[in-house]
């Protein structure tokens, strides 16, 4: 990433990374939530999906290709604002960080600002998942649909608990966001230093730049994994089913199945990360050299 590139430059093209992301990753995304979410089968049934590839078949089977991308209406309409605030916030940090322009930042420097532009992003993002949540996990065929699309999920939310439940899941969301943005931020600033020599050509830095954001994205949610399992149980979970938040279904989780259901639908989100991750980057670089060459001065 350029140093000397505004945080208004890292705003804008931001936004058009998060697009690049969303296009990228939403299938697996959907997926991972409904393994996340399924319920546990009574003794003597078997489960709803066996795992990730099982997932994947009855979901195209049942409701078509399209399935796969139900509730994208959601992290569409605020992936451009919340990518957008999240590289915004990280351009934000470092310029906050930097003592002088010519400063180089430290690994930990990075992670900080990293970790500050996790903190932007909650007030757009907890809505967004909190819909396209349950958008994702309402199966198709014969069974009915409570809710009709994106605005009509928000208005029905509106209707049953006001703002509160739209909002719900704000904290887990903030517990995820902010570790995993450090070490997303940090993780890519990191193996591109190390794979771009400065005479790199413009192949290899392309090159690089794939790598690194695919391997950011990985980072990111090995640390921001078992926050996003219990948020997304929250988020989805009826009224009244978790009455103390996240230490509920901390407790529940744990007691029903153990540690490893914090990992649960991580098949998916690994191979989702890598090439919605290095879509983001690449389509933030292109989009950052561009305004730099068309807008030097903003």
């Amino acid at each position: 990433m350029s140093d000397k590139s505004s945080p208004v430059k890292y705003f804008l093209s931001g936004g058009f990374g998060g697009v690049c992301t969303v296009l990228a990753g939403h299938p697996m995304d959907t997926i991972k939530v409904r393994l996340q979410t399924m319920p546990l089968p009574q003794p003597g049934e078997t489960a709803l999906y066996k795992g990730t590839w099982d997932c994947f078949k009855k979901t195209v089977q049942n409701e078509g290709f399209r399935g796969l991308y139900k509730g994208m209406s959601a992290p569409l309409t605020g992936v451009a604002p919340i990518f957008a605030i999240s590289f915004f916030g990280f351009g934000l940090g470092k310029k906050l960080i930097k003592s002088d322009d010519n400063q180089v930042l430290t690994k930990p420097e990075l992670f900080a600002a990293g970790a500050f532009s996790g903190v932007f992003t909650t007030s757009i993002m907890a809505p967004g998942e909190r819909i396209k949540c349950l958008l994702q996990i309402q199966q198709g065929g014969n069974m009915p649909k409570k809710y009709n699309g994106m605005l009509d999920c928000a208005r029905k939310l509106y209707a049953e608990g006001g703002i509160r439940s739209i909002y719900k899941g704000s904290i887990a969301t903030i517990l995820r966001d902010v570790p995993a943005s450090g070490m997303y931020f940090m993780t890519y600033e990191w193996i591109k230093e190390v794979l771009v020599p400065e005479d790199a050509s413009n192949k290899l830095k392309m090159m690089a730049t794939i790598v690194a954001g695919g391997c950011a994205g990985i980072a990111n949610w090995l640390v921001g994994m078992p926050a996003d399992v219990l948020k997304s149980r929250l988020q989805t979970a009826p009224e009244g089913t978790y009455p103390n938040g996240m230490r509920d279904v901390f407790k529940q989780l744990m007691e029903k199945e153990g540690p490893t259901a914090l990992y649960k639908g991580v098949t998916p989100v690994m191979i989702r990360a890598f090439p919605a991750n290095a879509a983001c980057f690449v389509g933030f670089e292109f989009a950052i050299k561009f305004l730099d060459w068309v807008a030097p001065n903003l």
